[in-house]
């Protein structure tokens, strides 16, 4: 019988090691650069905890620009200009962090989409340090465009409901291109905590913080590409 040797091991844990973090988010990144993600972790995850699965893939042009607006003006209004990161906010949170605060704000759009299109939900350091390094690979590879496109057809907009298409229809009996500034900002205004929030029934907190997000979102300009000036 042969006997086990670990030194054997490890060249097969570094080959395993780099296809997780390195082969394979490379090559579905190349090919969700083109193609609609079909699933993410979160949606089975919630399909798992008992909710439905509602999401309908719109191109960016088929959602309205108050929504891309809103989103931007609300959850990252440096989007256009930064690399992933927002390096002034998160200097803010680690600050906050270390004085024993709640950490809000430091996460772009771009760490959104790479947290929602690989990752699960959590707050641990490891998640975030995958979130950070998978964000390279979509800033690298994907133009704004193509980042804000994924981010508003996977983002969570309520139990069981992912993108603007199929939260709009459900919130506002419209399709997501039809969406008005104030509707718009309604739904930006439940994306950092979509299961507690609504869009359709809004708080007087949500209803507060939308209509911040409205005049945000009113100095968000949109490029050519509809998106933003440098792609």
């Amino acid at each position: 019988m042969p006997r086990f040797s670990v030194s054997r091991l490890w060249p097969l844990l570094a080959k395993a090691v780099f296809v997780v973090l390195v082969a394979a988010p490379l090559g579905l990144t190349l090919v969700y650069r083109f193609v609609p993600p079909p699933v993410t972790p979160l949606m089975l995850i919630r399909l798992a905890q008992g909710h439905d699965l509602n999401k309908d893939w719109q191109p960016l042009e088929a959602i309205s620009p108050h929504l891309r607006r809103a989103v931007i003006g609300s959850e990252d209004g440096k989007f256009c200009t930064h690399w992933g990161f927002d390096w002034h906010a998160i200097d803010n949170a680690i600050e906050k962090y270390g004085e024993g605060g709640t950490v809000l704000g430091a996460s772009t759009i771009s760490m959104q989409t790479a947290k929602n299109l690989y990752l699960w939900p959590s707050r641990t350091f490891i998640r975030k340090g995958l979130e950070a390094y998978l964000t390279l690979y979509l800033e690298a590879l994907w133009p704004k465009r193509r980042i804000l496109e994924v981010y508003l057809n996977i983002a969570e907009f309520g139990p069981g409901l992912y993108g603007a298409e199929a939260a709009s229809r459900r919130h506002f009996g419209k399709p997501a291109a039809a969406l008005t500034a104030r509707e718009a900002a309604l739904l930006a205004a439940v994306l950092p905590n979509p299961l507690e929030r609504s869009a359709a029934k809004p708080s007087s907190y949500v209803a507060r913080r939308a209509a911040l997000i409205d005049v945000r979102a009113d100095q968000v300009g949109l490029g050519k590409d509809g998106a933003c000036d440098k792609d």
